[in-house]
Formats: structure tokens, C-alpha cells, sequence
């Protein structure tokens, strides 16, 4: 596998595992039934697009890469602060918001740096970060 096809899949495959964490965070917090359905769907959407990944790169010979545990503890930390000061369904939209932007912005850059990446996983990282600018829009009314 091609060294810039293997460094963005593990980029997605990292992204949607960081995702994935995120919505296992809160959603112990989230009392609103149609928020937590919204966190449900693209929960599910983020497993799928973290197992095609996975599979992307052990097709190539790859393994995943695992989010840093720096990143994780500091994320859950920050979670849990945010959210014991103001666990409304505002205080969570804002997170997922930032979150979203946080996964649009470092997915975009990756997508720019590994430019010669294949096909199949530019694509991949393109569907990625559709879905989070969708669920971003989609999180807007409950702000």
C-alpha cells in the first residue's frame, strides 16, 4: 500500500475512533430523546466508516492507528467538565459542533496533504467529512 494512501485511511480510521469516543461520552448526559437519536445515527455512521478503514488497510497490509492517549484522556476530561458545569442539550450541541469542525478541519488538511492518495480513500475521507458538515447542520437546533 502507498504510503499516503496508508497515512490517510489511518487519519479517518483515527478521526472516527476520536468520534466514536465522543458520542460514548456524552451520551450518558443527553436527555432529549431526539438529540440522542441524532447521536445514535451518526454514532452508527462513524462505526461503518471506521470499519472501512480498517478494512481498507488490512487489505493493504496496515494496521490501524489508535487516537493518542493524551488526546483521549484530555478529550474525556474536557467532556466531563464542560458537561458537570451545563448538561443541556445546548452545552452538548456546541460540543459536537466543535468536534465536527475540529474532524472537518484535520480531515480537510489531510485530504490536501495526501493528495496522491487512492481513489478509494480520498473518497472516503471526502464522505467523512460530508457527514460531519451534515451533522453539524443538523445539531443547530437544539443550540
Amino acid at each position: 500500500m502507498e504510503s499516503q494512501t496508508r497515512n490517510l485511511l489511518r487519519e479517518c480510521s483515527t478521526g472516527c475512533k476520536m468520534a466514536i469516543n465522543s458520542f460514548n461520552q456524552m451520551r450518558d448526559y443527553v436527555e432529549d430523546e431526539k438529540l440522542k437519536e441524532l447521536m445514535n445515527t451518526y454514532d452508527k455512521k462513524h462505526k461503518e466508516y471506521e470499519e472501512q478503514a480498517g478494512k481498507m488497510l488490512k487489505e493493504g497490509g496496515s494496521e490501524e492507528k489508535e487516537p493518542g492517549v493524551m488526546a483521549s484522556v484530555f478529550s474525556r476530561l474536557s467532556t466531563d467538565v464542560k458537561l458537570l458545569m451545563k448538561d443541556d442539550s445546548s452545552q452538548i450541541a456546541k460540543m459536537i459542533m466543535d468536534g465536527c469542525n475540529m474532524g472537518i478541519q484535520t480531515l480537510g488538511g489531510f485530504v490536501n496533504q495526501y493528495k496522491n492518495a487512492s481513489r478509494q480513500s480520498l473518497a472516503l475521507a471526502e464522505n467523512i467529512i460530508k457527514t460531519e458538515e451534515k451533522l453539524m447542520k443538523e445539531v443547530q437546533e437544539f443550540l
